[in-house]
């Protein structure tokens, strides 16, 4: 199992590298994934999924330790949440930095989610930067629960789909959402 995780993450890294974009499993659902500080490989997700360009994306990094990289100021209550948090959280943090403009929000606000889950922890750690992450599916249609049931439109419109956990079913509920201010208040988006 650890071989296959390894080829994978491998294969995945070298699709990423080239401003690729890759189908994938996250800790909540499967989904299409690209590096964040790539606004080419973003914008071929936003064509991928035909979604509208003002709607941002939330990115994936694998330790709570990243975020002073991706975020100007990350209150400090970030990090408690984050801890006592047994759910998947995506945190909006209120200004971005060091990643593609057009994964960021119209205000330059950022959501992030620090993972747990085996392939994707393992993927973030070696790639080395935050990735993409949005459901695998085309915008307004429901949300894949396992990898046989994405449609064909968005297999062929990746460059690699992940051969980890595809006949897992997948958590169907996307990630809480917590909205973070800068004088460390936050509000629940949705829970």
């Amino acid at each position: 199992m650890t071989q296959h995780l390894d080829i994978e993450v491998e294969k995945s890294i070298q699709v990423l590298k080239k401003g690729g974009v890759v189908l994938y499993p996250t800790d909540t659902i499967w989904g299409i994934g690209c590096d964040a500080t790539n606004s080419k490989a973003v914008e071929k997700i936003y064509r991928i999924k035909h979604r509208a360009q003002q709607q941002s994306f939330i990115i994936l990094l694998d330790e709570a330790a990243k975020l002073k990289d991706y975020v100007t100021h990350v209150p400090s209550i970030a990090y408690d949440l984050i801890a006592q948090y047994v759910r998947p959280l995506t945190i909006v943090y209120p200004k971005a930095k060091n990643i593609a403009k057009n994964v960021m929000a119209s205000d330059g606000s950022i959501a992030i989610r620090i993972v747990n889950e085996l392939f994707c922890k393992t993927l973030l750690h070696r790639f080395g930067k935050p990735i993409v992450s949005t459901s695998a599916n085309i915008s307004g249609e429901a949300h894949p629960i396992s990898f046989p049931v994405i449609s064909e439109s968005i297999k062929n419109g990746v460059d690699y789909a992940v051969d980890w956990e595809r006949n897992v079913v997948r958590e169907v509920h996307p990630s809480t959402i917590i909205r973070l201010f800068d004088n460390g208040t936050f509000d629940v988006v949705r829970s």
